[in-house]
């Protein structure tokens, strides 16, 4: 969708509150979809393919080759959509992994964020530029995107929302890369792309308010499950939709604790071995790959993430995607430390070692 169609929607949007669930929601009475506790195999999927990437190189070379391979479209003001994490965080990806793909490739980008929902260390903007300073965030400039107020993106097509919160800084960019650090999640079930840009561009007081709580509740934490799966996707759309082919994906599947990063050093431990880099044009495609490998790995190796995912039902976060059309669930896995070959997610998984804390 051009830009120019977007921002006419944007400013229609912005006629209405932003403050108020009635003034947001899509549907009279929407209701969520069923079996976000289901894996469902490749060969039972239908639709068209995309190409993802896989590297098991996990370095910043590694790093930086599965980025250039989905960075055609990426040009002038530059996010990259990072999870910086808690202080002394011992899961995120490397400072100096990030700083060698920015030097390279991203020169005059910014790490973008917004403040946290929850009250912690990263919940101001004053705690939030200390955190980054204790994580090591300090070679390049980091935007916090909600720190001067927040704007509204529309969601088409969604049955929650009609329009999103984001933070105010957002729409300053013309590209976003998406760096993810995929893992485990507390309510999600998983994280990666899809979490990080639907929790991650929605402003800390207003979007993620909308995501996760239900109104009049007063536990933060009302809404799960299917519905926040979807919830998610919704947010996440808008903002992939206001980029348009401006936006690329890459997942890095290292020290994958069954807990967020925004646990800090209070995560459970990391039991699932480390994989590799994977990266995609196409969101829903990047994810799904992310999560076959996991299934595909042997039943010790997987127990903890996959129990993890089918209990918070996340695997509704994928298969909310493809109802949205923001991608394809099937895909062609191209092997770029063999010649790039295709390869199954059976064969990516094949001869990981046991997690070694490093």
């Amino acid at each position: 969708m051009k830009k120019t169609t977007i921002i006419a929607l944007l400013c229609a949007a912005l006629t209405t509150s932003t403050t108020t669930m009635e003034a947001q929601t899509s549907n009279c009475n929407p209701q969520p979809g069923k079996d976000g506790n289901k894996y469902v195999k490749y060969e039972e999927r239908t639709g068209n393919e995309s190409v993802v990437y896989f590297t098991r190189n996990l370095s910043a070379e590694g790093l930086i080759k599965a980025y250039e391979q989905v960075s055609g479209k990426i040009s002038g003001h530059i996010g990259v959509k990072l999870h910086t994490g808690e202080p002394n965080g011992p899961n995120i990806i490397p400072r100096e992994w990030v700083k060698a793909l920015m030097d390279k490739d991203l020169r005059g980008a910014n790490i973008i964020e917004t403040n946290t929902y929850y009250e912690g260390d990263r919940y101001t903007t004053e705690q939030h530029r200390n955190t980054l300073k204790v994580n090591g965030w300090t070679f390049c400039p980091v935007d916090i995107m909600d720190e001067q107020g927040t704007t509204t993106l529309p969601v088409i097509g969604g049955k929650w929302f009609k329009k999103m919160s984001v933070g105010s800084h957002l729409t300053n960019y013309d590209s976003m890369v998406t760096l993810t650090h995929f893992k485990g999640h507390t309510m999600g079930g998983f994280g990666g792309s899809n979490k990080n840009i639907g929790i991650g561009c929605a402003d800390g007081r207003i979007g993620k308010a909308w995501i996760h709580t239900r109104q009049g509740s007063d536990d933060l934490w009302s809404i799960a499950e299917e519905e926040l799966m979807e919830r998610i996707a919704e947010s996440t759309k808008a903002t992939i939709d206001y980029f348009g082919e401006h936006v690329t994906y890459v997942n890095v599947m290292r020290n994958m604790s069954v807990s967020c990063d925004c646990e800090g050093i209070a995560a459970e431990p990391v039991v699932t071995p480390d994989v590799g880099i994977l990266s995609s044009t196409d969101i829903l495609a990047v994810d799904q790959a992310c999560v076959d490998i996991i299934y595909a790995m042997t039943a010790d190796q997987h127990k903890a993430m996959v129990e993890r995912i089918e209990t918070r039902h996340g695997l509704r976060q994928l298969s909310y995607m493809k109802e949205l059309g923001m991608g394809n669930d099937r895909y062609i896995l191209i092997d770029l430390d063999n010649g790039c070959k295709r390869i199954t997610a059976a064969e990516a998984a094949k001869g990981l070692k046991p997690f070694v804390q490093k």
